[in-house]
């Protein structure tokens, strides 16, 4: 699936700010994310999987709060 990340973010996927990631749920697009571009899940959610609270996910345009 297409995933759409912040500038910021996209210092960890050389400079593309449009990428694919693949998984049946948002935690398991993260850890895909993760093994493409190391790092960047620990940017987006927290040691005990939370979503860090200054990132927004949204899926289908609906804003989604938990992995």
């Amino acid at each position: 699936m297409k995933v759409v990340l912040p500038s910021p973010l996209a210092d960890y996927t050389a400079g593309r700010r449009e990428v694919e990631a693949g998984g049946a749920t948002l935690a398991e697009v993260l850890a895909d994310l993760d093994r493409q571009y190391p790092g960047i899940a620990f940017r987006v959610a927290d040691e005990q999987g939370a979503i860090r609270p200054h990132i927004k996910f949204f899926v289908n345009r609906g804003m989604v709060r938990t992995l």
